[in-house]
């Protein structure tokens, strides 16, 4: 062997070189690992939805008539007053009248002359009888007094002038009725043809609140049905936010829990709570395309108005809901976690190698979990196990 280092150097120097690489190759390398402390320190459990301010109580003014709504000459944001005059609402005008709806009208008109003329014909003839009667009776009642005609004969002529008296009251009535007759047929005339007669009197829209307003509907002039919505007014200093979360973190949430509204444009968070969670969900399109069930939970602000004032009806705000909250508690990572059996493990390091330590889990909030059994205060625990971290695997610190 001797002989064959001292003739062959550079070979027998390859030959253990190799070796030594390949040695060196399969022998077992630490892993580079990302570590973390247990520690105890506060930790919250919230759920976090985007949520929109509304105003509590918000009125939408509608038409109470037919009519012209005139020009609104108001603008959002301006402030109303109670009873304050809004707008009016003219009544519609009269149609105007083709060819043959005005041969018509004519028409009618005319008819309506006649039937004047034969109501007062008839009122004259009621007239006369009644005044024969009235005569008749006269002349009979000194007789009536002396007896020298029947009694019979007397009621008789009492009987026909009551009967006169009241035709003739009756052909007044119908010529009182024929005159309105006439007056309705040449009012369609006259409304259709002149343009110039006095405006009708507006209707009144008034305020209903001392506030804002908040939107405006319809804001030139034109026709309205009644019921159409002309603008909303509201008080936006009172205000209320609309949070809508998914339906099995709706259930989690309970009246009167702490809420929290960050990234509303302030510099500080501001302080609500759960008023009412809504019985009722709906389905709504998430942003990857899923279908997902959710609930809208009101919250009222506890913060005092003048930090949010600036606040308007339909601005955002990101809710963050606490629904459980601890100042000691022994906490890992979450990344640090991983399923083993059927329950929670992670990978506790000592001297340098990895050992697998099975955990109870209690709350978590997505970044950091609660311990309650398995590891220390103080523990080194490995974060982001990759697949190639064993028990009882070299490991060192990246």
């Amino acid at each position: 062997m001797r002989n064959l280092i001292r003739k062959h150097p550079v070979i027998t120097l390859v030959v253990l070189l190799v070796l030594g690489l390949l040695v060196w190759g399969f022998w077992p390398q630490a892993v580079l690992v990302e570590v973390a402390t247990v520690k105890r320190a506060p930790l919250t459990v919230t759920i976090e939805e985007e949520g929109r301010t509304r105003v509590l109580d918000r009125y939408v003014i509608s038409a109470p008539v037919d009519g012209v709504a005139c020009r609104i000459q108001l603008d959002v944001g301006d402030p109303v007053e109670k009873g304050q005059l809004l707008l009016g609402i003219t009544p519609l005008a009269s149609q105007v009248l083709d060819p043959r709806s005005r041969a018509q009208a004519q028409a009618q008109v005319a008819s309506a002359e006649s039937a004047l003329r034969a109501a007062r014909e008839q009122a004259s003839v009621a007239s006369a009888a009644a005044q024969l009667a009235a005569s008749e009776l006269e002349r009979l009642q000194p007789l009536m007094d002396k007896g020298l005609i029947s009694r019979d004969a007397f009621d008789k002529a009492v009987t026909q002038k009551k009967t006169t008296m009241a035709a003739k009251r009756s052909a007044d009535f119908s010529v009182d009725v024929s005159r309105y007759d006439l007056e309705a047929a040449r009012s369609v005339l006259d409304y259709a043809t002149d343009a110039s007669r006095t405006p009708a009197e507006k209707v009144p829209v008034r305020s209903p609140i001392n506030g804002k307003v908040l939107k405006i509907l319809r804001e030139c002039e034109g026709p309205v049905r009644t019921g159409d919505p002309l603008l909303e007014v509201g008080d936006p200093s009172v205000l209320e936010v609309e949070v809508d979360v998914l339906s099995s973190d709706a259930v989690k949430i309970k009246p009167g829990m702490k809420v929290l509204f960050e990234r509303w444009g302030g510099e500080q968070p501001l302080e609500g709570v759960v008023r009412t969670i809504e019985p009722v969900g709906f389905t709504k399109i998430s942003a990857l395309g899923v279908e997902e069930q959710r609930v809208l939970v009101i919250c009222d602000f506890i913060t005092p108005s003048e930090q949010w004032h600036r606040l308007g009806d339909g601005y955002r705000v990101e809710a963050r809901f606490v629904i459980w909250q601890e100042n000691n508690v022994l906490q890992v990572p979450a990344s640090s976690l991983f399923r083993y059996n059927t329950g929670w493990a992670v990978f506790v390091m000592a001297n340098g190698r990895a050992h697998r330590h099975e955990v109870r889990v209690g709350q978590r909030n997505g970044l950091v979990a609660q311990v309650l059994d398995g590891v220390r205060e103080g523990d080194v625990v490995i974060n982001h196990p990759s697949s190639d971290v064993e028990d009882d695997r070299w490991v060192t610190e990246r």
